[in-house]
């Protein structure tokens, strides 16, 4: 435009300096210069025109270059503006449900629903009692509950149940009873959808007709008291099997001719007993006692005679009655011929164990009962096991057991040794090996206890140890 403008500044300026020539040559014509003036202003007004043309089309021309970033943020200050303009409309509530339109700013504190008829959003203001409801929310404390309803809450629960009225908590036990249905109706509807509910009685029934099938193999019959063995942990579970007559069949299998039904049979019936009296009255009267000694006494193997020093320690702790007719029968003999067995060494523990726990119980139990003689009293007294364990020549071969090399093993025959001193004082006194055994596990306990306390510890398990051996060797001077 501004080449427009020069140029026809250029006519103009000629056009003038033609007609000043012209008047100095007395040719002087006024029309002509009016003419030289209006095709001077038609051109530049043509001009003008074609270049408001060529400016709109600006844009859309090849060369134009426009950045991305310019038409981005116009873009973006447009939408802007837009949403801007949307949230002036703001949401006026009433007491009355309005709906909210898209875009509106609704304020805080209202009651705000979806209409599932109509699909919109609608609001309202908050009730009176609503009002009061949220006000006491905001004084609930971070926990959710008011120090009002905390009191009352700990006013109950010290009043217990006693407050209770009983008319409600039998209309409460009632409405209980009436969710839940008897359990023989719940197998009367599994059964009609071909559900099998069993009770462990039932499946302990299915197991044990298993194993006193003649037609069930040997690998079926174990597989059995593997499973059974899982269940008579349970003190029920133990009893019923007694009152099933299981217990006398696993006690009359330990006869079997097959080491590996003897095995598990003895492990299923030691579980049975374990803290169990009245299962271990019912195995003693049914012959169980018997029956384990001669297992133990026979020639079968190491891992057949564990399990049966299993069950037979499971019959006679707390049962002083069992330990007696055990003593009679010649048990001590028996665990001690244990020891010359090949490939022993995993049953010593065992027995030096079952051992202690005998002599502890009748000591305990003479300590916490002097001043009553009941008939439970009266029984442990008539178990002479220390005797019997001086003439049958336990002291020496005790001893000799503290060249084990576990620790836990050594601890067992150190605490035997401990209350064995009095009656096998003679035999320990005599027996050489027996000093320097006490002397050289005197010295290896005593680095290992100077290391613990080392370490932060005082009253550590070889510090137990090195004590328990310096008291020994203090009552044999």
């Amino acid at each position: 435009m501004g080449r427009v403008l020069l140029l026809s500044s250029c006519l103009f300026n000629k056009a003038k300096l033609r007609a000043s020539k012209d008047a100095a040559m007395g040719l002087h014509n006024p029309f002509r210069y009016t003419t030289v003036k209006m095709k001077l202003s038609t051109f530049i007004l043509f001009s003008f025109c074609f270049y408001s043309c060529f400016s709109d089309q600006a844009k859309d021309y090849p060369l134009t270059v426009v950045e991305e970033a310019e038409i981005e943020s116009h873009n973006e200050a447009i939408v802007e503006d837009d949403d801007y303009k949307e949230d002036q409309e703001i949401f006026y509530p009433t007491r009355e449900w309005q709906v909210v339109k898209p875009g509106q700013a609704v304020p805080a504190g209202l009651h705000i629903r979806l209409n599932l008829q109509t699909g919109q959003n609608e609001a309202k203001l908050l009730d009176e009692n609503d009002d009061l409801k949220s006000q006491e929310s905001t004084h609930r404390k971070s926990d959710g509950y008011t120090t009002k309803e905390l009191k009352e809450a700990l006013a109950k629960f010290k009043e217990g149940t006693e407050s209770q009225d009983p008319k409600n908590e039998k209309a409460y036990i009632e409405d209980v009873k009436k969710k839940f249905r008897p359990i023989e109706e719940l197998k009367k509807s599994f059964s009609e959808l071909n559900i099998r509910v069993e009770t462990d009685f039932e499946i302990m029934t299915r197991i044990i007709n298993t194993f006193n099938n003649s037609i069930s193999t040997t690998d079926e019959k174990v597989h059995a008291l593997y499973d059974l063995e899982y269940y008579v942990h349970q003190v029920d579970n133990a009893q019923n099997l007694f009152k099933s007559g299981g217990l006398q069949l696993l006690i009359n299998s330990l006869n079997s001719t097959e080491p590996v039904l003897i095995e598990h049979s003895a492990f299923v019936i030691g579980s049975a007993l374990a803290s169990n009296p009245k299962v271990q009255v019912a195995a003693f009267e049914g012959g169980a006692l018997q029956k384990l000694l001669v297992v133990l006494a026979m020639d079968n193997e190491p891992s057949v005679k564990k399990k049966a020093l299993f069950a037979l320690s499971a019959l006679l702790r707390q049962f002083p009655y069992a330990q007696q007719q055990f003593l009679k029968l010649g048990g001590l003999q028996i665990l001690k011929n244990v020891f010359k067995g090949k490939n022993a060494e995993m049953l010593y523990v065992r027995v030096i164990t079952l051992m202690y726990d005998m002599i502890m119980e009748k000591m305990l139990n003479k300590e916490s009962n002097i001043t009553q003689k009941n008939e439970r009293i009266q029984q442990y007294e008539q178990i002479n096991i220390l005797p019997a364990i001086t003439e049958q020549g336990w002291c020496t071969m005790i001893s000799n057991l503290l060249n084990l090399s576990e620790n836990d093993a050594r601890e067992k025959v150190l605490k035997i040794v401990s209350i064995l001193i009095t009656p096998c004082r003679n035999e320990f006194l005599k027996d050489q090996n027996l000093h320097t055994a006490l002397d050289s596990l005197k010295k290896e306990y005593e680095d290992l206890a100077s290391e613990e306390q080392s370490a932060g510890e005082k009253d550590g398990y070889f510090n137990e140890l090195h004590n328990l051996i310096i008291n020994i060797v203090d009552k044999l001077k």
